[in-house]
């Protein structure tokens, strides 16, 4: 009894432990300056949280260790400063309140009597003095992508950076540690035209670690490492080349600066959601001529300028490290510019101007095309076929004639859609399969280009299949057989009795003697076998037989084991092949019609047949990854047998129809189906079988059991068409 008192007692101090205190309110109020203040009231005071940052998607988040939430509401709609709206959880024996801002702020934190006061603002970090209620968490502060993230308290004074290592990791990424010597440490890290800058706010860098730091041997991004100390900031400038990719976190009295390469997939996930690639610049001008920004641009870039002389006017902007692309868009949809970038030559004039100068270039070609001279050239189609190929270039409206087969050849005109131009006529030549063209010097190259892109060997593909059907066969069956035979003698003379036991014996008899009847005969006479009355359970056609007899001078008793086991396997291996084309269709089949007689409509027999066959059919498509995309029917029908009552053959179907993805030369188990028939039977003389021990003479024992297995296998494979080209 002690012992679980001081058990529930440890559980209660445990439980008491865990929630030391409970967060019963939270209030929001705006601050001058467009800060905003979280107000969070407990049931007695609580302790500094540990917290940390994250910029994408701006947030802060506060973690309150042994704090239970005891407010009714978890999300709260803000909208105060820079708060957009703020999340209280809970567990774990602890209470998480998330800040989800517009954008990245400082904030402080300081204690009064029970209540918390988080600040979060542009100059939160002047606005605190440094005390020992003030602080800022060392929990990880993470960071995705550019940005700026701090968190910013007032500076203390003898904070300094320890040690500047650099490691690779184990994908290929480039980490700088930067040991600190106190982790309540604000940092701001953004990424400039060479890389990444991290500036550490109010601290020191000893003179021994203001260096540069050359670790392209590494194979990473990063190329060099650079430590310096700006003001009262000690900043590490990371130089990393390609396309990369950072992530900023601390953990506890390190603070870890990730650069990573990116993959090819990640490269274009980023130029889709960023569609500017250039090298960053910046550029800071009060009324600038527009003229001497393209200029600056083009030098920056190495382009050649041509600039029309309508482009004209001042601007005033002030870009810091963005793409020169973005950059150069900006300026030209400020002033309703519009640019074309050919070859190296950069070409700008107002957006009207340049649509104009096309439109009117579109209109000169289309001259030059009609007064262009017509010539006729004669194509010959390889491997397509000429009447297929000019029928997928003929436009919706119909216009096509009927082409020449034969040899003879027809006219086809203006049926080719654009391919062709206004004047252009085809005529198809399906003896010879050619094409032949009239029209303009560039319709006719264009075509050419077209069909010899087409007109290429389909690949060939050879699909083998195997249909495996094993069987397993097992049966076993015992029983008796008797018969007996007595002899009687008397003055009268001697009677003959004999009997041999059969099935028919056990329910009558031809003198309706009945089953208690064993011996039943007239003098000097035989008894009827068909009329005996002994037992026969034996074995139809049994594997072998043990006989015993008991013989005295007037009876004889004769008893005749049979028995059978019969096992069995058996394996049927079906293996078509066939070969097509590139989605093409191939069906291959081989089998019997089975004929039988049917009704017709008139009143008569006819006769039908049924199918008994081997089939495969099959569409392969070949994808650029040199796979194979299969549409398959498989078929494997036998002859069960033939109904007796109507003559109608019974057909074993086994069939298969799927769509399947293969890699070259692979096989692939498409299916199986397993099967298993388990039979046991008994029959015995009632009463006389259930005797133990010698029911055994009265009992006929049958186990009989049947396994089927069938497994189909598909192997494709792309044949070689070099002997083609």
């Amino acid at each position: 009894m002690i012992r679980f008192i001081l058990k529930a007692f440890a559980l209660w101090a445990s439980a008491t432990s865990l929630f030391a205190s409970e967060l019963n309110d939270i209030q929001f109020a705006e601050l001058p300056g467009g800060k905003a203040e979280i107000v969070m009231g407990f049931d007695q005071a609580p302790s500094l949280p540990k917290g940390f940052t994250i910029n994408k998607p701006a947030r802060i988040v506060l973690d309150f260790a042994g704090v239970d939430n005891a407010l009714e509401q978890k999300k709260f709609p803000v909208d105060v400063g820079s708060v957009s709206s703020a999340v209280v959880v809970a567990g774990g024996g602890r209470t998480r309140l998330i800040v989800n801002l517009d954008e990245i702020a400082p904030y402080t934190t300081r204690v009064s009597g029970s209540k918390l006061y988080v600040e979060i603002g542009a100059d939160a970090s002047v606005a605190a003095a440094p005390s020992a209620s003030t602080s800022v968490s060392s929990a990880p502060a993470v960071v995705s992508g550019a940005g700026t993230v701090a968190n910013k308290p007032a500076a203390v004074g003898g904070k300094t950076i320890r040690n500047i290592d650099f490691r690779r990791g184990e994908s290929g990424e480039g980490k700088v540690l930067v040991a600190l010597s106190d982790a309540n440490v604000s940092v701001d890290i953004e990424e400039v035209g060479s890389g990444v800058q991290v500036r550490f706010i109010g601290m020191t860098v000893p003179a021994d670690l203001r260096r540069k730091l050359d670790v392209n041997d590494f194979a990473t991004p990063v190329n060099m490492l650079a430590s310096a100390q700006q003001g009262r900031d000690a900043v590490i400038n990371i130089e990393a080349a390609g396309e990369y990719d950072y992530l900023a976190y601390q953990a506890d009295d390190q603070y870890v600066i990730s650069v990573k390469p990116l993959t090819r997939r990640e490269i274009e996930e980023k130029k889709k959601a960023f569609a500017y690639t250039g090298e960053r610049l910046s550029l800071n001008f009060q009324d600038i001529e527009v003229r001497s920004v393209l200029q600056l641009i083009a030098d920056f870039t190495d382009l050649n300028l041509v600039a029309s002389d309508t482009v004209g006017g001042s601007i005033t902007l002030r870009l810091e490290n963005v793409p020169w692309d973005q950059a150069l868009d900006i300026v030209l949809k400020t002033k309703g510019l519009d640019k074309r970038l050919i070859g190296n030559v950069l070409m700008v004039a107002p957006a009207a101007e340049i649509a104009e100068r096309e439109r009117q270039e579109i209109e000169t070609q289309k001259q030059l095309e009609e007064l262009a001279p017509l010539r006729t050239e004669y194509i010959r189609i390889r491997y397509a076929s000429a009447r297929a190929l000019f029928d997928l270039f003929a436009d919706e409206s119909g216009g096509s004639g009927g082409g020449s087969s034969g040899g003879s050849s027809g006219s086809d005109r203006n049926s080719t859609g654009s391919i062709l131009s206004e004047r252009g006529q085809a005529i198809v030549d399906e003896r010879t399969n050619s094409i032949i063209l009239t029209d303009t010097e560039e319709k006719i190259s264009e075509f050419k280009a077209l069909v010899e892109r087409i007109d290429i060997p389909v690949e060939q593909v050879m699909i083998e299949a195997r249909i495996v059907i094993a069987n397993t066969d097992f049966r076993r069956e015992l029983g008796v057989r008797m018969s007996g035979a007595a002899v009687q003698s008397s003055s009268t003379g001697s009677h003959n009795y004999t009997a041999t036991g059969t099935m028919e014996g056990l329910t009558s008899g031809d003198d309706n003697c009945g089953p208690p009847c064993f011996f039943n005969g007239d003098e000097g006479g035989e008894i009827d076998l068909n009329a005996s009355r002994l037992v026969d359970l034996g074995v139809f056609n049994p594997a072998g037989s043990i006989t015993s007899s008991v013989i005295s001078s007037n009876f004889l008793l004769a008893l005749e084991l049979t028995a059978l086991q019969d096992s069995g396997f058996a394996e049927i291996v079906s293996q078509p092949k066939v070969i097509t084309g590139d989605k093409q269709q191939a069906t291959i089949e081989s089998g019997t019609e089975v004929p039988y007689q049917e009704e017709s409509a008139s009143g008569g027999t006819t006769t039908a047949f049924k199918e008994a066959v081997l089939k495969l059919e099959v569409t392969p498509q070949i994808t650029p990854d040199d796979r194979i995309i299969m549409d398959l029917v498989i078929n494997q029908d036998s002859i069960s047998e033939i109904d007796a009552a109507s003559g109608v053959p019974v057909i074993d179907v086994t069939q298969l129809e799927t769509q399947v993805l293969v890699s070259d030369g692979d096989t692939v188990v498409l299916g199986g189906i397993y099967t298993n028939e388990s039979i046991e039977g008994e029959s015995k003389v009632p009463f006389l079988g259930d005797i133990p021990f010698v029911g055994a003479l009265f009992r006929n024992e049958m186990r009989r059991e049947q396994k089927r297995e069938i497994l189909i296998f598909v192997t494709p494979k792309i044949m070689s068409n070099d002997y083609l080209q």
